[in-house]
């Protein structure tokens, strides 16, 4: 395990749970220059005496749509942090130490960032693969290496998750991606199709070089979802691997991702580290 090692940042309690309170930050990221609000929700064992000495998992959520000053994971639309905590009581899954970053910083879709780097633009790339780990392992008792650091967003979310895991396994070790799309669609890539592409799930699925687990999920009912996660899955090359879920009956909603959370929780623990003590 790692302990934190400072600066320590400035939190405040935003919402509570039946599973504790989410608490809320605005990171500037020394290695990005981009500046973000990141909300953060810490298992109930975190501040258990007994668990003083022990790292935890860190699982990172991205939210669907464009996600500019919120995070769909942290209100009761998607109660996460209640279901881990059920899951933990029946020994089914780990209690993850929960960050929500916004995706974007602003509302108006055709400034979409894509959790890229795009040429010109904010890197809010970097602001998400290095300077949010760098955040967690600042603040919290954590995990030594990537075992414990895993990725899941729903939609837009899914996108990014993918695309972090297969970027960086140096980082991250699994990813969920929800009911996902695999190419980046944004108009801020105009002129930059080289750079696009290399932040392409698409392209970097196939690419064999990315040494990270996925669950990739799509809905039942959605016929033209089904087809194009499948087809995805089916581009992966080893040393990645990506298993595939069908929801039964299950639509591009809010809802339908909800009743999707136990299955992720529990595919993530069986591919992640949980807490250890040195």
């Amino acid at each position: 395990m790692l302990m934190p090692t400072g600066p320590a940042a400035r939190l405040s309690e935003v919402r509570d749970t039946g599973a504790g309170p989410i608490m809320m930050t605005t990171l500037a990221g020394a290695k990005s220059g981009v500046s973000g609000k990141v909300w953060v929700w810490l298992p109930p064992q975190y501040d258990d005496p007994k668990y003083a000495k022990t790292g935890f998992p860190v699982l990172t959520l991205y939210a669907g749509g464009q996600s500019a000053g919120y995070n769909t994971w942290t209100d009761d639309q998607l109660p996460i942090q209640e279901i881990d905590q059920q899951l933990v009581a029946e020994g089914r899954a780990h209690p993850f130490i929960m960050i929500m970053p916004v995706q974007n910083l602003d509302s108006n879709e055709s400034k979409a960032l894509e959790c890229a780097d795009i040429p010109g633009q904010p890197k809010i790339g970097t602001w998400m693969a290095e300077d949010i780990p760098d955040f967690v392992r600042a603040n919290f008792r954590t995990l030594r290496g990537r075992d414990g650091w895993a990725v899941m967003g729903a939609s837009t979310g899914a996108f990014c998750s993918a695309k972090l895991a297969l970027q960086h396994p140096e980082v991250f070790k699994a990813a969920v991606p929800i009911d996902g799309y695999w190419n980046p669609d944004s108009p801020l890539w105009k002129g930059h199709e080289q750079e696009r592409q290399a932040n392409s799930p698409d392209q970097l699925v196939g690419a064999g070089t990315a040494d990270v687990r996925m669950l990739a999920t799509a809905g039942g009912a959605n016929p033209y979802e089904t087809k194009l996660v499948k087809n995805w899955v089916a581009k992966a090359k080893t040393p990645t691997t990506v298993e595939y879920y069908e929801q039964p009956g299950g639509k591009h909603l809010t809802s339908d991702f909800k009743k999707m959370i136990p299955t992720a929780l529990e595919w993530l623990t069986a591919n992640t580290a949980g807490p250890e003590s040195d």
